[in-house]
């Protein structure tokens, strides 16, 4: 199992690399942003620690540029910085976690063994909740027969209320799916990715197909 560590702060980069190869990783560590988008291109990793702030290209762009180039390897973020926006942005860019500073190995290994198992997962099939229509192994989401572009996280939220629809999915069950049991984040992250989904699939069409039920959770319907 390849990992890649972009972490400009030497001595953390060091802990962290020698750490994982303890637990049977291989890792690559580099401690600028721009080397780190090219290892990320040329490597084959089956994930990527990111951090955010770095010389030359900080995590934001590698991420973005990475996505852009349809690299999907799967990303963690690490940062400094705190508040659901800045975990918001992170996701929204592309990347499939976040970590903040400071962390624990243990934490930190469980949450690549995740991303890693679902990388490896058999993509479900195509979803329709009346015309609104799902495809996850193409990635492709679309009302009608306009197409409709998502983050992989925003994805993952749809797909999780989708493969469920017309049942009611809990706010917690959503955390757990989308984001790990181990998330140690703000819960409040739903409502935001809620609030993204429905700004493009609903909102330009004039629908309404998630639906909040309120001290439950969420549901999509027709």
């Amino acid at each position: 199992m390849r990992i890649l560590v972009v972490e400009d702060e030497q001595r953390l980069a060091a802990a962290v690399q020698h750490g994982l190869e303890a637990e049977g990783f291989s890792v690559d560590a580099v401690h600028d942003g721009l080397d780190g988008l090219w290892r990320a291109r040329e490597g084959r990793y089956e994930a990527v620690v990111l951090d955010i702030l770095l010389p030359g290209m900080n995590g934001y762009e590698i991420c973005r540029t990475l996505r852009s180039e349809d690299n999907w390897v799967p990303i963690l973020m690490l940062t400094a910085k705190e508040g659901e926006y800045d975990e918001a942005d992170a996701f929204d860019l592309g990347a499939d976690d976040y970590l903040r500073k400071p962390f624990s190995l243990v934490v930190l290994v469980a949450r690549l063994r995740t991303l890693m198992r679902r990388g490896q997962a058999q993509p479900s099939l195509a979803l329709d909740v009346g015309d609104l229509r799902l495809d996850p192994r193409t990635r492709r989401c679309s009302r009608g027969d306009t197409d409709i572009e998502l983050t992989p996280r925003e994805l993952e939220v749809l797909h999780a209320l989708m493969s469920r629809s017309p049942e009611v999915v809990p706010k917690q069950e959503l955390l757990h799916t989308v984001w790990g049991f181990d998330f140690d984040g703000d819960p409040n992250i739903v409502e935001v990715y809620i609030g993204y989904l429905r700004r493009k699939i609903d909102r330009p069409f004039g629908a309404c197909s998630i639906r909040t039920v309120r001290g439950v959770g969420y549901q999509v319907t027709r």
